[in-house]
């Protein structure tokens, strides 16, 4: 893991949205990562606290699939989540 004090508020240039789908109401989590390869994953429920960050997509996408999230493309209505 990467230290908190990334700069992805400046250098960000990959935002993506996962979601837990089995929890009710969703769980939400952000996926942001900067100019130099660096990952972040944020808690927007917890003034947007830095729950974990990787030297890598890859990685963040594995911890991500292995909870159970899942990256969220376009616009997920409820009726498909229930």
């Amino acid at each position: 893991m990467l230290s908190p004090e990334l700069d992805l508020i400046h250098n960000w240039i990959l935002t993506e949205i996962w979601i837990n789908s089995t929890a009710i109401p969703p769980y939400l989590l952000i996926l942001l990562g900067d100019d130099q390869g660096n990952f972040a994953i944020y808690e927007p429920k917890e003034n947007y606290q830095l729950i974990y960050a990787y030297s890598s997509y890859d990685e963040a996408q594995l911890w991500l699939l292995e909870d159970e999230y899942e990256r969220v493309e376009g616009r997920i209505l409820i009726e498909e989540v229930a």
